[in-house]
């Protein structure tokens, strides 16, 4: 455990930030990425807009849609690099 670094937030972004930019990075509509994950439209839209909670199912489905890791969405901004790393 002696290799182990605490993680360190690096910017402030919500879990619905984190869906909305990478949905945008893939150049995919709210539709598009609903059809994906086999979630509606409007709950999509909901998430990106911090109405509803992500939650844990929800993450799955969207971070296999979006080829990310769950963990991407459930905590952004999150860093595990040392900021005293070379």
């Amino acid at each position: 455990m002696d290799d182990f670094q605490k993680a360190t937030k690096r910017i402030s972004v919500s879990s619905g930030e984190s869906v909305r930019i990478l949905r945008e990075l893939q150049e995919l509509s709210q539709n598009e990425l609903a059809r994906l994950a086999n979630i509606p439209q409007s709950t999509i839209s909901a998430i990106e807009n911090d109405r509803v909670n992500l939650g844990i199912e929800r993450a799955k489905s969207l971070a296999r849609a979006l080829k990310c890791h769950p963990a991407i969405l459930v905590f952004p901004g999150w860093d595990v690099e040392s900021e005293n790393a070379a």
